[in-house]
């Protein structure tokens, strides 16, 4: 009893007490690779593959919840935004589920953009940007260069964040690379030809039989948490091309009366289940702008985590408009989610407008926003 009471008052006088902090819950959750923990609601993130996008959705994705993107009028954007978000997660190391009743997937992987990574981000990103002058320079020399170090602000929400990674949008992801990916496929065509009969639940075929493929994956692979993994723990991205389109069965694009009205939204609903439960995250885009019953989309909104929607200016008057004659198109954030907190977690920038480089697509702020 002496010795411990001796041992406890030097180490009291050295300063030592026996107070240990606790671990916070976030350092467990960011050792699945690709993500991190948010610091304002500590919900887990993943990239959407898109730095800027990220900035302007707080932070990233949040696991357990679904993306739905509003395809812009030739679905040419909006592709490109599921493709950086399947990118990101071959990059990341997660595991893949690509749906479409269109293109295939292994198509859609192929066309994956090619990541920039260390001294190759660097020289990229330098080759679109404007050169640096001598005087500049000279006088970056005089900067101590710890300061040099530092991120630098900028009006664009591009430059805030480093999450995520970039991709070359002029190039393909290397065959080495996306074949490294463990990836799960859904080709609508292929399974109505391998099971033409299925029970449907009140609900479309195509659906059905889609959210069958993905509760097996999310059970069998482990991802729900009641199977612990057997490696080290990942994460399921579901890309879910063009959902509503009549590739999909669906006529909600093409009357205003569809035979089944609630067939999308019991889809979404049953989805965003599986979602909350497991570790995965979902990206859909469905083409709003042909959805003739406008109700029809408040539901799907209402039934979905986060809504972004793209507007082209391909035909339309802002195409030939110098006041954007610096931009493709206008980005529209309709809903974030209120994780954790009351209010949900959003940009101060309200207007943004995307640009599609030679080699990168980024999300910027309007600066004719007043005009």
């Amino acid at each position: 009893m002496a010795a411990a009471a001796a041992a406890g008052g030097a180490a009291r006088g050295r300063g030592v007490t026996s107070f240990q902090r606790k671990a916070a819950a976030g350092s467990r959750l960011a050792a699945v690779a690709g993500t991190r923990p948010s610091v304002r609601h500590g919900q887990l993130l993943l990239s959407s593959g898109l730095p800027s996008l990220d900035c302007v959705l707080g932070g990233g994705v949040a696991v357990g919840t679904l993306l739905l993107i509003e395809e812009d009028k030739y679905s040419l954007y909006s592709n490109l935004l599921f493709k950086y978000f399947l990118a990101e997660g071959v990059v990341c190391g997660h595991d893949l589920f690509v749906a479409s009743a269109k293109d295939h997937p292994d198509n859609i992987l192929k066309e994956l953009p090619a990541p920039l990574l260390d001294d190759t981000h660097r020289n990229e990103l330098g080759e679109e940007a404007t050169p640096v002058k001598s005087e500049d320079f000279q006088d970056s020399m005089k900067i101590a260069w710890r300061y040099q170090n530092l991120p630098k602000m900028e009006a664009s929400p591009t430059t805030s964040t480093k999450f995520g990674h970039y991709y070359d949008v002029s190039k393909t992801m290397s065959p080495e690379l996306s074949q490294s990916a463990k990836w799960h496929s859904f080709y609508l065509p292929e399974e109505l030809a391998s099971q033409p009969k299925m029970k449907t639940c009140n609900m479309n075929s195509a659906y059905a039989r889609l959210l069958h493929s993905i509760q097996r994956i999310i059970y069998q692979e482990g991802f729900d948490g009641s199977d612990p993994q057997k490696k080290q723990k990942t994460i399921l991205r579901i890309g879910i091309q063009s959902l509503g389109s009549m590739l999909w069965g669906d006529d909600i694009c093409s009357n205003d009366t569809p035979e089944d009205i609630h067939s999308l939204t019991k889809f979404l609903y049953v989805l965003r289940g599986l979602l909350r439960k497991s570790l995965s995250a979902c990206i859909i885009t469905v083409p709003a702008h042909l959805v003739q019953n406008k109700a029809i989309m408040e539901r799907v909104t209402n039934l979905s985590d986060t809504v972004v929607g793209l507007e082209s200016f391909i035909g339309s008057e802002r195409e030939t408009n110098p006041l954007y004659k610096d931009y493709h198109g206008l980005v529209h954030v309709h809903q974030i989610p209120r994780l954790n907190s009351l209010i949900c977690d959003v940009s101060d920038t309200k207007d943004l407008a995307f640009r599609l480089k030679r080699k990168l697509f980024t999300i910027e702020e309007n600066e004719n926003k007043s005009l």
